[in-house]
């Protein structure tokens, strides 16, 4: 029997300054996040993004490898969030402006185009629009 493989509900990416990273998420995604909480094990705190979730940690022992995010190491290369056209990536080009976030551009490819950028801990993140 074939099972149809579920779609993804969430991304949870770690990181090291949840003052830093907070502040800078909720300006991103221009909402506060919808849980804060203390799991014990570590810090939980998670924004609703259209029909997923993505969750930021924080461990209370620190960060295991305190060297910078890099998308070579093994795990995490980046986490992309879907626009619907070109056009729509051009506006988030121009939001990334207004926030004074650095970015790469927009990229074209036969596949799609991607707008490249970081969070405060060098964490690879994507806009991403299908081919036209």
């Amino acid at each position: 029997m074939t099972m149809p493989f579920p779609g993804l509900t969430h991304v949870a990416v770690t990181i090291s300054d949840p003052t830093v990273s907070v502040a800078w998420y909720t300006r991103l995604i221009g909402a506060d996040p919808v849980l804060d909480e203390d799991t014990g094990p570590f810090r939980h705190i998670v924004y609703a993004i259209g029909d997923g979730l993505l969750g930021l940690h924080v461990f209370p022992d620190g960060l295991r490898d305190d060297g910078p995010f890099h998308p070579y190491r093994r795990g995490l290369d980046h986490v992309s969030f879907g626009v619907p056209d070109r056009a729509a990536l051009a506006k988030w080009e121009s939001r990334l402006n207004e926030l004074g976030i650095a970015h790469g551009g927009i990229v074209d490819a036969g596949y799609g185009s991607g707008l490249s950028f970081r969070d405060p801990d060098g964490i690879a993140l994507e806009f991403f629009a299908p081919p036209a």
